[in-house]
């Protein structure tokens, strides 16, 4: 009577450590996936409605016997590379990679040119001011001397 109960225990247990099995796998594939909708965030963190259609998606392949590498593959003929949270390094791709350095590049290059542009024009300010100054020294000299004279 033991015996079977102990089996019995088992067999109820074996499923739900399969799930376990079953659940850590989906939690790290889904870390490796991007969600189409929100973009900076995986699979698994997502809330979004077709995140969740998603990991639905990818739980029903797991259950039909897919590897890891079956469903990425599904998922990146569906949907692309930018599916993966790390795309592959191709020329497809490059913008993926390259793409915000370039933008803080092109950020920066601009910046820069203006630091250089406003630079050059309080130079000028300066030296037209400088001008002004001499200018008006120079008159109030004028008026000084004809008052001496007079």
């Amino acid at each position: 009577m033991t015996r079977l109960l102990l089996v019995v225990a088992w067999l109820a247990a074996a499923p739900a450590l399969a799930d376990d099995a079953l659940d850590a796998r989906l939690k790290s594939l889904e870390t490796q996936l991007r969600c189409l909708v929100c973009q900076n965030e995986t699979l698994a963190e997502s809330a979004a409605p077709l995140a969740e259609d998603l990991r639905k998606e990818v739980r029903e392949l797991a259950v039909a016997g897919k590897s890891d590498d079956d469903i990425r593959a599904y998922l990146v003929a569906r949907y692309g590379d930018f599916v993966l949270y790390k795309p592959p390094m191709k020329p497809v791709t490059w913008l993926l990679w390259f793409g915000p350095f370039l933008l803080l590049s092109g950020g920066l290059v601009t910046w820069l040119f203006v630091l250089r542009r406003r630079a050059r024009m309080q130079i000028v300010d300066d030296d037209e001011a400088n001008a002004a100054a001499r200018a008006e020294a120079s008159v109030q000299v004028a008026r000084a001397r004809e008052l001496l004279e007079d």
